[in-house]
């Protein structure tokens, strides 16, 4: 008896497609090795010159950035706009900026993890990377900030000469604390998931010095039974370990306002409206590198419609709750009365930084309600847009959070006034060319999409998957299969990396299909899978 035809589902195919019968997470008909292919050819072709570009790009910001540094600790932080009463400047709201686009990486990869949500699987490695270079970017404001940088080791419980111990009522050392332990975490939860893949791309490399580097990370994986066991362990329990450090690492960190008595930080609001944030950011910064990513790279069929739509959801959903914290702030400045507070409100609202803060106001509360419409949540273009202004309306909120209050404190003789120096400008653009630098490196040679994990959500990852009903080992590719109507009415034609046919790629890689299935089966990643 003839079975049916295999569908193949398209991105049209997810706009369209009740809530009850969701196409899969993988498009356009891909097979475990063309799903390799696919994302590994990324890392095995040669760089394009669009590539070439962003790195000269990012590292041109990355050498302004070194520069500023390199003033900055000549010279002093007097190089910087600091005054009398605004002694945290942009060095402390970059750093709150950092951590939290830090936080997306974590809770997509741990927390959706641990409810089993599958859609995290085509995103979470890119988040993950982005957690670690936005750790490092913020790592490296305290570090400057304190001065003479040469003593930082002294925020480190250390015993030293002169038995001189940290003070841990002091937020430096929370920071030391909090941002150290989460990039650990976070660290080992990044490279514990690029295991099976750094074995595949060990089983691809075509010379010696790449085999050697990719096996030596690889740590000698074979995909064995016992080797995917340790896995899951493994993983299981670096993502319950990684869970409550995003609640409690920008929590940690709004203590530093929190625990102060300057009118406009001391409220008990501030960790959950500073975790509920870093979400917002985090996501909004995903969002802002994946839609040109899955354009760029050929993956629109792993990073779909579903994947930004979700992300969509959740920038909404924390939007909201941001919008909220900005109101209750104001609330609980007027039900206190104490006069303090409401003046720290309204010069928030009227006074000389008003312009910052309605330029927070309008990006972060008014631009993500706009996701509450479908259109909006599955244009790439359009989410890409509102990413960028969530990014931008996140940093002014922690200027807003740290600056207008410092500048108007209690005593009115000791106001003033914040502008920053063209070396506050260049370590804030400089510390994006540090952020982007790294990335740049990421996705040329790592895999960008978890290879392994991506195929766990496949039809044939199913213990009771039967193959496919067209006779060959593979599904019928999108590209080169008659078009259903939808499918020709989409403009989403399935190519592989930098523009080539899926075919090609699949074709011309190795040379020869079967030498990539074997690499596939020789880590464990297609049938090994429980």
């Amino acid at each position: 008896m003839s079975e049916p035809a295999t569908r193949i589902y398209t991105e049209a195919d997810q706009l369209a497609d009740p809530i009850a019968e969701r196409a899969p997470l993988v498009l356009g008909g891909y097979d475990f090795h063309s799903v390799t292919e696919v994302v590994a050819a990324v890392v095995d072709q040669k760089a394009p010159r669009a590539w070439w570009i962003a790195l000269f790009a990012s590292m041109s910001l990355l050498g302004i950035y070194g520069v500023s540094v390199a003033w900055l600790v000549w010279e002093g932080t007097g190089v910087w706009g600091l005054n009398n009463p605004v002694f945290w400047g942009w060095a402390i709201v970059n750093f709150v900026f950092w951590v939290g686009i830090g936080h997306a990486g974590t809770l997509i990869s741990a927390i959706l993890f641990l409810f089993r949500q599958k859609w995290r699987t085509g995103i979470n490695r890119a988040a993950e990377a982005m957690t670690l270079f936005a750790v490092v970017c913020a790592l490296s404001f305290p570090t400057i900030h304190v001065g003479r940088i040469w003593l930082l080791y002294w925020a480190i419980p250390l015993p030293n000469q002169m038995d001189a111990w940290p003070n841990f009522r002091s937020p430096l050392v929370w920071d030391f604390f909090a941002v150290s332990i989460y990039g650990t975490v976070s660290l080992l939860f990044w490279y514990t998931g690029l295991i099976p893949d750094l074995a595949t791309m060990r089983d691809r490399a075509r010379t010696k010095w790449k085999r050697l580097i990719y096996g030596f990370f690889a740590l000698g994986w074979r995909g064995s039974n016992r080797h995917w066991q340790n896995y899951e362990a493994a993983y299981l329990i670096l993502a319950a370990l990684a869970t409550p450090l995003v609640l409690s690492v920008h929590s940690i960190v709004s203590f530093d306002f929190a625990t102060s008595q300057l009118p406009g930080w001391h409220t008990t609001i501030f960790p959950p409206y500073f975790v509920a944030g870093a979400i917002f950011s985090g996501f909004g910064m995903v969002m802002t590198l994946m839609v040109p990513s899955r354009e760029w790279f050929g993956l629109k069929n792993l990073i779909t419609i579903r994947h930004l739509e979700n992300m969509a959801k959740i920038i909404l959903l924390t939007g909201c709750i941001v919008g909220y914290a900005y109101a209750m702030e104001f609330f609980i400045a007027w039900y206190s009365g104490n006069p303090y507070e409401q003046f720290a409100f309204m010069n928030r609202m009227f006074g000389p930084y008003a312009w910052a803060y309605w330029t927070m106001v309008s990006c972060n509360v008014i631009s993500p309600q706009l996701f509450w419409f479908k259109w909006c949540r599955t244009t790439p273009w359009f989410l890409f847009v509102v990413s960028i202004f969530v990014n931008i309306g996140m940093w002014f909120e922690r200027f807003v959070i740290v600056v207008s209050s410092l500048s108007a404190d209690f005593l009115v003789s000791s106001w003033d006034y914040y502008s920053p120096t063209i070396w506050d400008v260049g370590c804030f653009v400089g510390s994006f060319g540090l952020f982007f630098t790294l990335y740049t490196l990421f996705v040329r040679f790592v895999p960008q999409v978890a290879l392994a994990e991506v195929k766990s959500v496949m039809p044939e990852a199913d213990p009771h998957f039967e193959g496919y009903s067209h006779g060959g080992g593979q599904p019928p590719v999108a590209s080169s299969a008659a078009p259903s109507t939808s499918e020709a009415n989409s403009d989403h034609v399935e190519t592989a990396p930098f523009g080539e046919p899926v075919a090609a790629v699949v074709t011309s890689i190795d040379g020869d299909q079967s030498d990539g299935d074997s690499a596939d089966n020789e880590n464990g990643s297609e049938g090994e899978v429980e």
